[in-house]
């Protein structure tokens, strides 16, 4: 799983949300998908990726969350918001969370759920990674930018 750009493109990838609750930033985050990807509905994303929270958040720690859902859809699709201010995310280490990845998978698609997941948490547990991430003032830096770290990850 080294090409993070066969998930996701430039339009799915915002810098300096505005959002003040995790419920805020999935809806966010589920609109951005769906505007970009017609096949998929921003209301039935937004209520699966929640149904996923409610099993326990996805706040991974150190202002990161990896909102991920499986559904009815034909490949893989990501979205990533770098939140202008941190928001309570319920994360393991109780920091606010201001970086997102969020996606989804097709139903059958476990392994590669799974190798994604990974591949995220492996990048974005590195502070340099997160420190340039947060850095970033425009949409196209922070894609150029998380492509550039999630492949120098991957290699």
């Amino acid at each position: 799983m080294a090409d993070i750009t066969g998930i996701l493109s430039k339009e799915c990838t915002r810098a300096l949300v505005d959002a003040h609750s995790r419920k805020r930033a999935i809806e966010a985050a589920a609109e951005l998908l769906a505007a970009n990807h017609p096949e998929l509905s921003a209301r039935k994303l937004f209520d699966e990726l929640m149904a996923r929270e409610r099993l326990g958040s996805t706040g991974l720690g150190k202002g990161v969350a990896i909102p991920h859902c499986r559904i009815p859809c034909k490949r893989a699709m990501g979205a990533f918001l770098q939140l202008s201010k941190g928001i309570d995310y319920e994360a393991v280490d109780a920091q606010k969370v201001d970086l997102l990845f969020t996606f989804v998978v097709p139903l059958e698609e476990t392994t590669a759920h799974l190798e994604l997941l990974a591949s995220l948490a492996r990048m974005f547990n590195n502070s340099e990674n997160r420190k340039r991430l947060r850095s970033c003032g425009s949409d196209g830096e922070l894609y150029e930018q998380l492509v550039g770290l999630f492949s120098s990850e991957a290699a």
